[in-house]
């Protein structure tokens, strides 16, 4: 009664789980890549490195463009000072204000903002690259995290599989028992049988419930929240081992692999920045222009209005030569003379306006050797950057060469379980015809059970070690990521 309860229990919680996934979405392969690629924090890391290269590239682009900067400012002064309009010694309160305009641009400097642009413009392209590498890093780990969970259900259907031919077993032997034509130590050898299988189920089950949460916890997706994947039927067929050599191979991937394209971008960037390091040795040459004015409140304007007055007052100049004592005066000089009155702000702006146009050159000469010191660790950053990407090409052959020899067992291993399984199927075909007549103990019945329990879990555990190695070789040969 206890066994037939828990068997009831087990039924019924799958029958729940499976109404409660008709209700889910069932997620593609490609569904769960997709949504990898838009939440996945190492995709989102590359993809913000990404902006960052071209807003780079953007402002060296727009460093050769003229600069242009304006300056407003207001001051007040006391005492003896230099009036900024008349230039003129005051002891007096001035408040003064003004603008200015000012405009730069870089007419030569050694050709150092051509070959940032050129750097900028590889590091940008390299970072694309490396945001592919990220996202074919997250679509391998979402395939793996996908086939795993395939695994593990199939595992738990070989585990169910296996309590119910024990569990029916046991049932025939308890009718035997209870006739008398069977000893019961038969029947509680298969009772502890079904014990065992129970608990083995329960495991499946539990590391299928650990492969979708690990599945979920990859893609971002919080534990609670109700998923489910689509499982494909596999074939063998549909997967047979690619027609490549391993140098065949790995000389396609070398051709395609985003980690490649991004080395190589990174010794050009490197060789750029030399010649940036190098173009500090020539003259730079520079215009300028600035455009100013300013008021202040000691400053007079005319108001275009005159007035009369006399500029040589009536004053004796000499006398007559032919009577001393008559004295000679000059008759008064008046004139027309503007007047003068304060001036606003706008009006002084208008008056005050000038302007200067220059250009500079400046001629390296002694620095402290920054310069030679920079062209020195600018090659070898060339340098390393070419050992980076020796390094890259030999990670990447390893790799495929690894995969394609692991890949290459995989198939004979997983043709040597399926034959295995085969043989142990009608193995225990004849054990269990020859137990059920009496002609075989429950030890030969039961290791013959456990023997092609432990094939079939070895069958699906090589079905999915070849599809996953099989798939990694599709990869590198460029091929989609599909099951």
């Amino acid at each position: 009664m206890r066994i037939s309860k828990l068997l009831f229990s087990i039924a019924l919680l799958l029958s729940v789980n499976v109404l409660w996934a008709q209700g889910v979405k069932q997620w593609k392969l490609q569904d769960c890549v997709d949504h990898a690629f838009e939440n996945n924090l190492t995709v989102q890391r590359s993809s913000l490195s990404v902006q960052n290269s071209e807003a780079l590239l953007r402002q060296a682009r727009l460093g050769r463009i003229p600069t242009l900067n304006g300056n407003i400012f207001n001051s007040w002064r006391g005492g003896r000072s230099i009036d900024p309009t008349s230039n003129q010694f005051v002891n007096t309160s001035i408040n003064s204000n003004g603008a200015s305009l000012t405009s730069q641009v870089t007419v030569f400097n050694g050709m150092q903002q051509v070959n940032t642009i050129k750097q900028g413009s590889k590091e940008a392209e390299a970072s694309l690259f490396d945001l592919q590498k990220a996202k074919n890093d997250v679509a391998l780990d979402v395939v793996f995290g996908y086939l795993q969970i395939i695994f593990n259900r199939e595992l738990l259907e070989n585990a169910k599989y296996q309590l119910n031919t024990t569990t029916s077993q046991m049932e025939q032997v308890e009718k035997r028992v209870n006739a008398g034509a069977l000893p019961i130590t038969n029947l509680l050898d298969l009772k502890s049988q079904v014990a065992s299988n129970e608990v083995e189920v329960i495991n499946a089950e539990n590391n299928v419930n650990i492969s979708i949460l690990n599945l979920k916890q990859y893609l971002q997706i919080p534990a609670e929240e109700a998923f489910d994947i689509e499982t494909p039927e596999f074939e063998k067929d549909s997967y047979d081992f690619p027609a490549f050599s391993v140098g065949e191979v790995y000389n396609q991937s070398e051709s395609i692999q985003p980690e490649i394209k991004a080395a190589d971008l990174r010794i050009q960037s490197a060789s750029f920045g030399t010649k940036v390091a190098k173009g500090a040795n020539y003259p730079q040459i520079g215009l300028q222009g600035q455009y100013t004015t300013n008021y202040s409140d000691q400053y007079r304007l005319p108001t275009g209005e005159y007035e009369t007055q006399t500029t040589l007052p009536t004053m004796p100049f000499g006398f007559l030569g032919s009577d001393p004592s008559q004295i000679v005066y000059n008759y008064p000089i008046e004139q027309e003379v503007p007047i003068y009155g304060d001036a606003n702000i706008p009006k002084q702006w208008k008056e005050n306006r000038g302007w200067s146009v220059g250009f500079n050159i400046g001629i390296p000469i002694f620095n402290g050797w920054q310069t030679r010191t920079n062209i020195q660790r600018s090659i070898i950053q060339e340098d390393l950057a070419a050992i980076s990407a020796k390094e890259t090409r030999n990670v990447l052959r390893q790799t495929i060469e690894t995969a394609y020899y692991d890949a290459q067992a995989a198939v004979k291993v997983y043709d040597a379980a399926n034959r295995q399984v085969e043989a142990l199927e009608e193995s225990f075909r004849a054990t269990e015809k020859s137990y059920n007549l009496g002609a075989l103990n429950i030890v030969d019945y039961q290791v013959a059970s456990f023997n092609l329990f432990s094939a079939k879990s070895n069958l699906v555990r090589s079905k999915f070690d070849y599809i996953f190695k099989l798939k990694v070789l599709d990869f590198y040969l460029g091929n989609p990521l599909t099951l």
